[in-house]
């Protein structure tokens, strides 16, 4: 295997425009995908999205919070709502550590501990302009706060235990390396092409954790009773047979209630950009 290497700009947009299309086309329940609209959004918007998001997401040399306020405004700027937040605050930590020569996991760390005020500053503002559903105040480091902003990754920290993108920033993106990865690799071991690896991974995140995305809207308690609810829905599911009625079926459920697990959609992207990553600077072998 060669050495890892760093990408140029051109790469990493591409790769993230790949993955966040990849994510539309497969069947991930309660989502917006490419079997069915929902939340009052569509595809389009979407595709939109990761089309005008791309160039400041892969902005050669940029800082985080650059990157990230980049593509919020981009996506305000094409349609008009917050289609991409999370998916951009899980990326751009990525697209910056991908730029550089040497193992990903190190380069992802000097990544996170390398934020300085203005990354602090232009993620805060974009999350106020996302206004993302649900984000309600905190006693300490409050993103619609006023007085001086905290540092971005004691922010991040304080909010890790209600929103698990939060979460990565304090941990090193574990999340991608413990489930999503591994979902991935499992699937393709089973045998399973695109779009269904993308569903297993989608599932995997569904099922292994309580979605932020719906414990913000809707609490902690509910976050944890639809994990287990899409755990026992969808115990034993042959992604090999292509289950489109039945995962159709609950999709149908979760939107009818609705409840948008957004946050394992965000992570569904980030692990498929990440896999196109390492495969691109020689880390993994792809299959």
């Amino acid at each position: 295997m060669r050495a890892p290497t760093g990408l140029p700009a051109a790469t990493v947009a591409d790769l993230y425009r790949a993955a966040c299309l990849a994510e539309l086309d497969a069947l991930k329940p309660g989502n917006v995908h490419g079997y069915a609209p929902g939340h009052r959004m569509v595809v389009a918007d979407f595709v939109t999205s990761a089309e005008v998001s791309a160039p400041p997401l892969a902005e050669s040399g940029a800082r985080v919070g650059r990157r990230v306020r980049g593509g919020v405004e981009a996506t305000f700027a094409a349609v008009g709502q917050n289609t991409n937040l999370g998916i951009l605050l899980l990326c751009a930590p990525l697209a910056r550590a991908a730029e550089d020569a040497g193992p990903f996991p190190e380069r992802l760390a000097a990544v996170l501990a390398d934020f300085d005020a203005s990354d602090a500053r232009d993620v805060f503002a974009a999350i106020r302009r996302a206004g993302p559903g649900g984000l309600g105040r905190a006693e300490r480091h409050d993103v619609a706060g006023e007085g001086p902003l905290p540092p971005l990754r004691a922010a991040m920290a304080e909010a890790a235990s209600r929103d698990r993108i939060a979460r990565a920033y304090a941990d090193g993106f574990r999340d991608l390396f413990a489930i999503g990865l591994p979902a991935l690799a499992g699937a393709r071991a089973r045998g399973l092409a695109p779009p269904w690896t993308t569903t297993a991974v989608h599932l995997a995140y569904l099922t292994g954790v309580a979605d932020s995305h719906i414990a913000r809207k809707h609490g902690p308690e509910r976050a944890e009773a639809v994990r287990a609810q899409a755990q026992a829905q969808l115990a034993g599911i042959d992604l090999a047979a292509a289950p489109v009625e039945r995962l159709l079926a609950y999709d149908r459920l979760l939107k009818q209630a609705g409840l948008n697990p957004g946050t394992s959609a965000d992570f569904t992207v980030a692990t498929l950009f990440l896999d196109a990553l390492l495969v691109a600077r020689g880390e993994i072998v792809s299959d």
